[in-house]
């Protein structure tokens, strides 16, 4: 209970905060002449976010009451939070963070790239929320054939479930690909239902029975083992395989490949 006061308390003081750094000017109201405190009133906080000034009030004072995520994001809106901010509003109100975007930064860091390279002879490539490949060092490119696709269309999840080459690549694909689906699937849940990545999902439903049967069936497996087997001129190669967090706002992940010693 202490606990869940510390965070009402903190909440309400995040709101004070934000409310307080805002002119009327800011959100295209008169400034109505001088002001005895800085910043908004709570009944004009209270009107642009859609809500009653009681109502606001209490959720200022630090009262125990419930919040949903479109006041929040309504809330967001108005205080002109950035994407760290909006977190943080949502972990304090919600106790759990907001749903992602699925469009997300599609620009690798330089200092991401050199790592990548560095990386070789080990295959290594970097993925966002959607599963886009972003960038990738040629032993990578040797192994999944990322140069065979256009630019738009390199993403791991598509190629998985499209290229006839990848698909021989996995040594027993119908079991490997359900288990990768159920990756992607935990991503998916994190991102907004109307962004691309749902649109992503619509297609290969229509273009891959496959994927269409293993989607519907909502299946969530443990987290893969590590270790998978891929088919390397004519022979079934381990390999070990991890996906390391290298921009947890931006959702970018570098994944790599290295042959089982």
């Amino acid at each position: 209970m202490r606990n869940l006061q510390r965070t009402r308390n903190e909440l309400a003081a995040f709101l004070r905060a934000r409310r307080e750094r805002l002119s009327p000017a800011d959100v295209g109201l008169p400034s109505g002449g001088r002001r005895r405190t800085p910043g908004l009133r709570r009944e004009e906080v209270a009107a642009l976010a859609g809500v009653g000034l009681t109502w606001y009030t209490w959720l200022e004072q630090g009262r125990d009451i419930g919040v949903s995520a479109t006041f929040l994001d309504n809330l967001a809106r108005v205080f002109k939070l950035d994407a760290a901010e909006r977190r943080h509003l949502f972990l304090l109100a919600h106790e759990r963070p907001p749903a992602e975007p699925g469009k997300t930064f599609c620009v690798v860091p330089p200092l991401v790239l050199r790592l990548m390279h560095d990386l070789a002879p080990h295959a290594a490539y970097v993925l966002n929320l959607r599963w886009d490949v972003l960038a990738f060092n040629e032993a990578a490119d040797r192994l999944f054939g990322f140069e065979r696709h256009a630019p738009e269309q390199r993403n791991m999840l598509w190629m998985l479930f499209t290229d006839p080459l990848l698909r021989e690549r996995f040594d027993g694909w119908k079991e490997q690909a359900p288990q990768i689906l159920s990756s992607f699937r935990r991503d998916y849940a994190r991102a907004t239902q109307e962004a691309d990545i749902q649109a992503m999902v619509d297609e290969l439903q229509k273009v891959s029975p496959d994927f269409k049967y293993w989607w519907s069936r909502h299946d969530v497996h443990a987290p893969c083992k590590g270790i998978r087997d891929l088919r390397v001129d004519d022979n079934v190669v381990a390999f070990e395989h991890v996906s390391l967090t290298i921009d947890a706002e931006r959702h970018l992940r570098l994944v790599v490949y290295a042959q089982k010693s």
